[in-house]
Protein backbone atom coordinates (compact mmCIF):
# COMPACT_ATOMS: atom_id res chain seq x y z
CA UNK A 1 0.00 0.00 0.00
CA UNK A 2 1.77 3.06 -0.98
CA UNK A 3 2.45 5.52 1.60
CA UNK A 4 0.15 8.23 2.22
CA UNK A 5 3.21 11.45 2.14
CA UNK A 6 5.45 10.53 -0.62
CA UNK A 7 8.74 11.18 -0.41
CA UNK A 8 11.48 11.14 -2.98
CA UNK A 9 14.58 10.58 -2.03
CA UNK A 10 16.29 13.63 -3.55
CA UNK A 11 19.71 13.74 -5.58
CA UNK A 12 22.24 16.23 -3.21
CA UNK A 13 23.42 19.37 -5.72
CA UNK A 14 25.13 22.08 -5.16
CA UNK A 15 24.03 25.48 -3.55
CA UNK A 16 24.89 28.57 -3.98
CA UNK A 17 26.72 29.13 -0.61
CA UNK A 18 28.73 26.14 -2.02
CA UNK A 19 26.86 22.89 0.42
CA UNK A 20 24.98 20.73 -1.06
CA UNK A 21 21.43 20.28 -0.45
CA UNK A 22 18.78 17.71 -2.04
CA UNK A 23 17.86 18.71 -5.49
CA UNK A 24 14.08 19.38 -4.40
CA UNK A 25 15.11 22.28 -2.00
CA UNK A 26 16.58 23.98 -4.66
CA UNK A 27 15.15 27.43 -4.80
CA UNK A 28 13.62 27.20 -1.53
CA UNK A 29 14.98 28.86 1.56
CA UNK A 30 16.95 26.69 3.77
CA UNK A 31 15.96 25.78 7.20
CA UNK A 32 19.55 26.74 8.55
CA UNK A 33 22.44 27.86 7.87
CA UNK A 34 25.54 28.24 9.98
CA UNK A 35 28.32 29.51 8.51
CA UNK A 36 31.88 29.33 9.74
CA UNK A 37 30.50 28.51 13.55
CA UNK A 38 33.18 27.92 16.17
CA UNK A 39 33.42 28.61 19.30
CA UNK A 40 36.05 28.62 22.58
CA UNK A 41 36.50 27.24 25.97
CA UNK A 42 39.49 28.99 27.62
CA UNK A 43 41.46 28.59 24.73
CA UNK A 44 40.15 25.07 23.77
CA UNK A 45 38.39 24.64 20.27
CA UNK A 46 35.50 22.99 20.70
CA UNK A 47 34.15 23.79 17.26
CA UNK A 48 36.06 25.44 14.96
CA UNK A 49 35.26 26.81 11.24
CA UNK A 50 31.84 24.76 11.26
CA UNK A 51 29.65 25.33 8.26
CA UNK A 52 26.22 23.48 7.29
CA UNK A 53 23.51 24.37 4.95
CA UNK A 54 20.18 21.78 5.56
CA UNK A 55 17.74 22.79 2.93
CA UNK A 56 13.90 22.83 3.56
CA UNK A 57 12.98 19.24 3.34
CA UNK A 58 16.49 17.82 3.72
CA UNK A 59 17.59 14.99 6.41
CA UNK A 60 20.53 15.44 7.03
CA UNK A 61 23.30 13.79 10.00
CA UNK A 62 25.85 14.87 12.11
CA UNK A 63 28.03 12.74 13.44
CA UNK A 64 31.69 11.80 15.20
CA UNK A 65 32.92 9.93 17.64
CA UNK A 66 32.23 10.47 21.35
CA UNK A 67 33.78 14.00 21.95
CA UNK A 68 33.76 14.78 18.62
CA UNK A 69 31.28 18.16 19.48
CA UNK A 70 28.36 17.20 17.91
CA UNK A 71 26.41 17.92 21.13
CA UNK A 72 28.03 21.36 21.30
CA UNK A 73 27.12 22.22 17.81
CA UNK A 74 23.25 21.45 18.86
CA UNK A 75 24.05 23.81 21.75
CA UNK A 76 25.49 27.09 19.86
CA UNK A 77 21.79 26.14 17.55
CA UNK A 78 20.26 26.77 20.30
CA UNK A 79 22.22 29.62 22.05
CA UNK A 80 22.81 27.72 25.25
CA UNK A 81 26.27 28.62 24.23
CA UNK A 82 27.11 31.61 22.56
CA UNK A 83 29.40 31.17 19.29
CA UNK A 84 33.02 32.76 19.45
CA UNK A 85 32.54 33.44 15.98
CA UNK A 86 30.52 32.67 13.08
CA UNK A 87 26.67 33.11 11.93
CA UNK A 88 24.15 30.82 12.44
CA UNK A 89 20.70 32.07 9.91
CA UNK A 90 16.90 30.52 10.93
CA UNK A 91 15.51 30.67 7.47
CA UNK A 92 17.46 33.32 6.83
CA UNK A 93 17.33 35.82 9.81
CA UNK A 94 20.80 36.16 11.72
CA UNK A 95 20.44 34.58 15.44
CA UNK A 96 23.78 36.82 16.29
CA UNK A 97 24.04 37.91 19.86
CA UNK A 98 20.56 36.61 20.98
CA UNK A 99 19.70 34.76 23.90
CA UNK A 100 17.93 31.45 24.14
CA UNK A 101 14.59 33.29 24.92
CA UNK A 102 15.10 35.52 21.66
CA UNK A 103 15.85 32.65 19.70
CA UNK A 104 12.46 31.11 21.29
CA UNK A 105 11.03 33.97 19.48
CA UNK A 106 12.18 34.11 16.72
CA UNK A 107 10.66 30.57 15.82
CA UNK A 108 12.68 28.10 17.77
CA UNK A 109 11.41 25.46 20.19
CA UNK A 110 12.80 22.52 21.19
CA UNK A 111 12.65 19.47 23.45
CA UNK A 112 14.91 17.61 25.82
CA UNK A 113 16.35 14.05 25.89
CA UNK A 114 15.63 14.41 29.70
CA UNK A 115 11.39 15.51 30.06
CA UNK A 116 11.59 18.98 31.78
CA UNK A 117 7.81 19.76 32.50
CA UNK A 118 6.19 21.28 35.61
CA UNK A 119 5.38 18.17 37.25
CA UNK A 120 2.68 19.66 39.64
CA UNK A 121 1.02 21.91 37.15
CA UNK A 122 -1.55 20.60 35.18
CA UNK A 123 -1.43 19.39 31.21
CA UNK A 124 -3.33 22.50 30.41
CA UNK A 125 -0.84 25.01 32.47
CA UNK A 126 2.27 23.21 31.02
CA UNK A 127 0.85 24.22 27.86
CA UNK A 128 -0.13 27.58 28.82
CA UNK A 129 3.48 28.35 29.61
CA UNK A 130 4.36 28.06 25.88
CA UNK A 131 1.99 30.38 25.09
CA UNK A 132 3.16 33.44 27.56
CA UNK A 133 5.29 34.52 24.18
CA UNK A 134 1.77 35.76 23.11
CA UNK A 135 -0.14 37.57 25.95
CA UNK A 136 -1.17 40.86 25.63
CA UNK A 137 -1.92 42.03 29.01
CA UNK A 138 0.03 44.14 31.56
CA UNK A 139 1.08 42.78 35.17
CA UNK A 140 -1.47 44.94 36.53
CA UNK A 141 -4.39 43.66 34.36
CA UNK A 142 -3.46 40.65 35.54
CA UNK A 143 -3.15 40.96 39.63
CA UNK A 144 -6.74 42.30 39.42
CA UNK A 145 -8.12 40.22 37.46
CA UNK A 146 -9.41 43.32 35.05
CA UNK A 147 -11.36 41.99 31.89
CA UNK A 148 -8.53 42.31 28.90
CA UNK A 149 -6.84 39.32 31.36
CA UNK A 150 -9.82 37.25 31.45
CA UNK A 151 -10.59 37.65 27.27
CA UNK A 152 -6.76 36.72 27.44
CA UNK A 153 -6.92 33.70 29.30
CA UNK A 154 -10.03 32.17 27.40
CA UNK A 155 -8.22 32.81 24.18
CA UNK A 156 -4.86 30.74 26.14
CA UNK A 157 -7.50 28.13 26.75
CA UNK A 158 -9.15 27.80 23.76
CA UNK A 159 -5.64 27.44 22.03
CA UNK A 160 -4.26 24.84 24.66
CA UNK A 161 -6.94 22.56 24.01
CA UNK A 162 -6.50 23.11 20.76
CA UNK A 163 -3.06 21.81 20.70
CA UNK A 164 -3.90 19.19 22.93
CA UNK A 165 -6.39 17.70 20.60
CA UNK A 166 -3.62 17.13 17.80
CA UNK A 167 -2.56 14.49 20.25
CA UNK A 168 -6.12 13.88 21.34
CA UNK A 169 -4.80 14.35 24.92
CA UNK A 170 -7.62 17.38 25.41
CA UNK A 171 -9.10 14.65 28.31
CA UNK A 172 -5.95 15.03 30.11
CA UNK A 173 -6.12 18.58 30.43
CA UNK A 174 -6.73 18.77 33.98
CA UNK A 175 -4.77 16.39 35.06
CA UNK A 176 -1.14 16.68 36.79
CA UNK A 177 1.86 16.58 34.42
CA UNK A 178 3.52 14.56 36.47
CA UNK A 179 1.22 11.75 36.46
CA UNK A 180 0.69 11.06 32.73
CA UNK A 181 2.25 7.94 31.65
CA UNK A 182 5.89 8.18 29.98
CA UNK A 183 4.91 8.62 26.20
CA UNK A 184 2.13 10.94 27.19
CA UNK A 185 4.41 13.51 28.65
CA UNK A 186 7.20 12.97 25.83
CA UNK A 187 4.09 14.14 23.83
CA UNK A 188 2.95 16.97 26.18
CA UNK A 189 6.50 18.54 26.27
CA UNK A 190 6.36 18.32 22.59
CA UNK A 191 2.72 20.47 22.68
CA UNK A 192 4.17 22.77 25.13
CA UNK A 193 7.20 23.71 22.48
CA UNK A 194 4.55 23.88 19.73
CA UNK A 195 2.31 26.75 21.33
CA UNK A 196 5.37 29.24 20.93
CA UNK A 197 4.34 29.28 17.37
CA UNK A 198 7.84 27.79 16.31
CA UNK A 199 9.28 27.94 12.69
CA UNK A 200 11.64 25.77 13.64
CA UNK A 201 11.14 22.55 15.93
CA UNK A 202 13.76 20.70 17.33
CA UNK A 203 13.26 17.59 18.63
CA UNK A 204 16.10 15.55 21.01
CA UNK A 205 15.58 12.00 20.84
CA UNK A 206 12.02 12.19 21.52
CA UNK A 207 11.56 8.39 21.34
CA UNK A 208 13.71 7.51 24.02
CA UNK A 209 12.15 5.59 26.44
CA UNK A 210 9.53 4.74 24.56
CA UNK A 211 7.65 1.00 23.74
CA UNK A 212 7.51 0.62 19.84
CA UNK A 213 3.79 0.90 20.29
CA UNK A 214 4.62 4.60 21.56
CA UNK A 215 6.93 5.45 19.24
CA UNK A 216 4.71 4.18 16.23
CA UNK A 217 2.22 6.92 17.26
CA UNK A 218 4.91 9.62 17.86
CA UNK A 219 5.69 8.79 13.44
CA UNK A 220 2.02 10.01 13.37
CA UNK A 221 2.18 12.64 15.33
CA UNK A 222 5.33 14.39 13.72
CA UNK A 223 4.01 13.89 10.75
CA UNK A 224 0.86 15.44 11.82
CA UNK A 225 2.57 18.38 13.18
CA UNK A 226 4.87 19.19 9.74
CA UNK A 227 1.54 18.98 8.02
CA UNK A 228 -0.57 20.95 10.16
CA UNK A 229 1.94 23.71 11.35
CA UNK A 230 3.83 23.88 8.07
CA UNK A 231 6.86 24.30 9.73
CA UNK A 232 10.37 22.65 9.54
CA UNK A 233 11.40 20.14 12.10
CA UNK A 234 15.36 19.72 13.42
CA UNK A 235 15.58 15.69 14.95
CA UNK A 236 18.34 14.33 17.22
CA UNK A 237 17.34 10.46 17.17
CA UNK A 238 19.27 7.10 18.06
CA UNK A 239 15.43 5.62 16.65
CA UNK A 240 16.34 4.88 13.20
CA UNK A 241 12.98 3.77 12.67
CA UNK A 242 11.57 6.56 13.48
CA UNK A 243 13.87 8.99 11.17
CA UNK A 244 12.99 6.29 8.28
CA UNK A 245 9.59 6.76 8.68
CA UNK A 246 9.70 10.71 9.09
CA UNK A 247 11.87 11.11 6.08
CA UNK A 248 8.45 9.89 4.15
CA UNK A 249 6.92 13.28 5.39
CA UNK A 250 9.43 15.43 3.55
CA UNK A 251 10.43 17.45 6.81
CA UNK A 252 13.91 18.72 7.97
CA UNK A 253 15.70 16.53 10.00
CA UNK A 254 19.16 16.83 12.17
CA UNK A 255 20.08 13.50 13.40
CA UNK A 256 22.71 13.77 15.72
CA UNK A 257 24.12 9.80 16.01
CA UNK A 258 27.16 8.45 17.31
CA UNK A 259 26.84 4.90 14.96
CA UNK A 260 27.71 5.40 11.31
CA UNK A 261 26.41 2.31 10.25
CA UNK A 262 22.49 3.60 10.90
CA UNK A 263 23.03 7.43 10.02
CA UNK A 264 24.72 5.57 6.42
CA UNK A 265 21.16 4.37 6.00
CA UNK A 266 19.18 7.11 5.55
CA UNK A 267 20.30 10.66 5.43
CA UNK A 268 21.15 12.29 2.53
CA UNK A 269 23.66 14.81 3.57
CA UNK A 270 26.12 14.02 6.14
CA UNK A 271 28.68 16.44 8.29
CA UNK A 272 30.92 14.55 10.00
CA UNK A 273 33.10 16.16 12.85
CA UNK A 274 36.66 14.94 14.76
CA UNK A 275 37.81 17.16 18.01
CA UNK A 276 35.37 19.88 16.91
CA UNK A 277 36.43 20.35 12.96
CA UNK A 278 34.58 19.31 9.60
CA UNK A 279 36.54 16.48 8.34
CA UNK A 280 34.04 15.60 5.51
CA UNK A 281 30.80 16.33 4.19
CA UNK A 282 29.16 14.42 1.23
CA UNK A 283 26.18 11.55 0.57
CA UNK A 284 26.40 8.66 2.54
CA UNK A 285 28.43 6.96 -0.02
CA UNK A 286 30.86 9.69 -0.09
CA UNK A 287 31.41 9.65 3.86
CA UNK A 288 31.51 5.42 4.07
CA UNK A 289 34.83 5.33 1.34
CA UNK A 290 36.41 8.42 3.23
CA UNK A 291 39.31 7.47 4.68
CA UNK A 292 39.79 10.27 7.32
CA UNK A 293 36.12 9.29 8.42
CA UNK A 294 36.97 5.60 8.89
CA UNK A 295 40.39 6.45 10.98
CA UNK A 296 38.46 8.74 13.07
CA UNK A 297 35.79 5.74 14.14
CA UNK A 298 38.07 2.78 13.95
CA UNK A 299 41.57 4.17 13.95
CA UNK A 300 44.06 3.39 11.23
CA UNK A 301 43.77 -0.49 10.17
CA UNK A 302 45.98 -2.31 8.37
CA UNK A 303 45.14 -2.78 4.47
CA UNK A 304 43.11 -6.38 4.21
CA UNK A 305 42.24 -6.04 7.34
CA UNK A 306 38.01 -6.04 7.94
Amino acid sequence: MPSKFEFKKGKMVPYPSGAIVPDRDLGERPALECIHLGIEFGGLKAVDDFSLTIGKTEIAGLIGPNGAGKTTVFNLLTKVYQPTHGTILLDGEDTSGKSVYQVNRMGIARTFQNIRLFNTMTVEDNVKVGLHNQERYSGFEGVLRLPTYWKHEKAAHERAMELLSIFDMEHLANEQAGSLPYGAQRRLEIVRALATNPKLLLLDEPAAGMNPSETAELMENIVKIRDTFGIAIMLIEHDMSLIRKINESGVTILLIEHDMNLVMNICEGICVLNFGKVIAKGTAEEIQNNDAVIEAYLGKQDKGEN
